[in-house]
C-alpha cells in the first residue's frame, strides 16, 4: 500500500509540474478518441441506414424468388405465392413487400425516398407510433418514417407530391400522410409505406409494364408460430412452395448489396486508428522516459524499487490517457448534437463503451516499452557514475 501511495504521488506530481506537456498529449489522445468514436458511430449509422427496415421486421424468414441469390431487388415473386406461403403449417402470418425508389417534389428541396408497398396488419408493416394505417385498394394515403419527418418537417395530415417516371414521361401523384413509424430506413433512404395497389400505380416502371396493374412482390416476410423452428419451417417452405428460396433475417441482411464490404471497411479504419493511438502514446512516453533518466537514477539510488518506478509510469500513463479519453468523449458528444439528421451517425451505447475501454487499454499498452525501459535503468549509469 505504501508503494502504491508513493507511485501515485510521483505520477501526479510530475503531471502537475509539467501540465502543459501532458495536456498537449491528452489533447492528441482526445482527437484520437473523437476519431475512433466517430468511426464507430458512422459504422453503426451506415449499418442502420442499410439494414434498419429488414432488421426490424416482425418476421423470422424472408421468401425470395428462386436463384435471386437472396437479393431483394433481383427477386420478383408471383402474386399467388403469398397465399401458398400462408397455408404452410407453422406459418403464423406472411406479408408481401414491394420495393421501389421515388422522390417527394412538393418540398423546397426534393427528397429522395424508398417507397414500400405493404399490407397493413401483416408482417412488413411496422408498428405505428402515431396516426393510423392507410386504407386498402388504391387509397392515396401513406405512412411515413420519422426520418422523413425529421428531414422535411412533414406531419400527419400533410399532403406530398410524388414524382414517378412512367415509361419516358414523368407523372405526379398526391399522397396524404396518415401515420408515423420509426427506425425504418431502407437502403440508406427514408421510407414511406403505401398500399400494394397504390405502389403498383405510382412506382417508376418501364414502357413494357405500363399496361399491367398487377403488383408483383419482391419478397415475403414470414412470421412463425414458433420462432425456434426456423430451420424446420424454412425447409418446409422450400418443399411446398414452388420457385422460391428462403433465408433468415441475418442472411438477408448480409446479402444486402455492399453491406458486408461496407462494415469491413469501417472496422478496418477503426483498427488502424487504434494502432495509430498506440504508436502516438508509446512514442510520447518513450521520449518522456528518455528525458528523465537522471531523475529515475536518483530515485533508484535513494532506494526506490523497480516496482515503484514502473508503477509510477503506469499510473501516469493511465491518468493522461483517461484525461484524453474523457475530453474526447465530451467533444464527440457535443459534436454529435450539431450534426444534421441526414448524416448517418448512430451512437450505440455498447459500441461506444467498447471503443472507450479499448482506448483506455491502449494507453498502458502503448507505454509498455517505456515502462520496461524505466525499470531497467541502472542508477550509476543514469547518474554517469558507472
Amino acid at each position: 500500500m505504501n508503494n502504491l501511495f508513493i507511485a501515485t504521488y510521483l505520477a501526479l506530481k510530475e503531471v502537475i509540474r509539467n501540465r502543459g506537456r501532458f495536456l498537449l498529449v491528452a489533447l492528441v489522445i482526445a482527437l484520437i478518441t473523437v476519431l475512433v468514436l466517430f468511426i464507430a458511430a458512422l459504422g453503426e449509422g451506415l449499418s442502420d441506414a442499410n439494414r434498419q427496415y429488414v432488421a426490424n421486421l416482425d418476421a423470422q424468414l424472408i421468401v425470395f424468388l428462386e436463384k435471386s441469390d437472396y437479393s431483394i431487388t433481383a427477386s420478383r415473386l408471383e402474386t399467388n405465392t403469398i397465399k401458398t406461403v400462408r397455408r404452410v403449417e407453422g406459418v403464423a402470418d406472411a406479408g408481401a413487400i414491394y420495393t421501389s425508389n421515388s422522390e417527394i417534389v412538393s418540398l423546397p428541396e426534393p427528397q429522395k425516398i424508398s417507397m414500400l408497398g405493404v399490407d397493413a396488419g401483416h408482417p412488413g408493416m411496422p408498428p405505428l407510433i402515431d396516426g393510423r394505417y392507410f386504407r386498402g385498394g388504391e387509397a392515396r394515403e401513406a405512412v411515413m418514417d420519422m426520418s422523413v419527418a425529421q428531414r422535411t418537417g412533414l406531419q400527419i395530415g400533410d399532403e406530398i407530391e410524388i414524382r414517378s417516371t412512367q415509361g419516358t414521361e414523368d407523372e405526379f401523384y398526391t399522397l396524404k400522410i396518415v401515420g408515423l413509424v420509426d427506425k425504418q430506413a431502407y437502403f440508406f433512404q427514408p421510407t414511406i409505406f403505401v398500399p400494394a395497389a397504390t405502389w403498383e400505380l405510382m412506382r417508376p416502371q418501364p414502357e413494357a409494364d405500363l399496361n399491367s396493374d398487377t403488383p408483383y412482390p419482391n419478397i415475403i416476410a414470414v412470421k412463425l408460430e414458433d420462432p425456434a423452428q426456423v430451420e424446420i419451417i424454412k425447409q418446409r417452405l422450400q418443399e411446398q412452395v414452388p420457385n422460391i428460396e428462403v433465408a433468415d433475417i441475418e442472411t438477408t441482411i448480409n446479402n444486402i448489396p455492399g453491406y458486408t464490404a461496407q462494415q469491413g471497411t469501417v472496422q478496418t479504419q477503426a483498427v488502424f486508428t487504434l494502432l495509430i493511438g498506440i504508436l502516438v502514446i508509446g512514442g510520447f512516453f518513450q521520449i518522456q522516459i528518455l528525458q528523465k533518466v537522471p531523475q529515475i537514477g536518483v530515485l533508484k539510488a535513494i532506494g526506490s524499487s523497480n516496482f515503484v518506478v514502473g508503477l509510477s509510469a503506469v499510473i501516469q500513463i493511465i491518468i493522461v490517457t483517461a484525461m484524453g479519453v474523457g475530453i474526447g468523449a465530451t467533444l464527440n458528444y457535443l459534436f454529435s448534437l450539431g450534426l444534421p439528421p441526414s448524416i448517418p451517425l448512430a451512437f450505440n451505447g455498447t459500441r461506444s463503451l467498447i471503443a472507450i475501454a479499448l482506448l483506455l487499454f491502449i494507453g498502458p499498452l502503448g507505454g509498455m516499452v517505456s515502462i520496461i525501459y524505466a525499470v531497467r535503468i541502472e542508477p550509476l549509469k543514469a547518474l554517469r557514475l558507472g
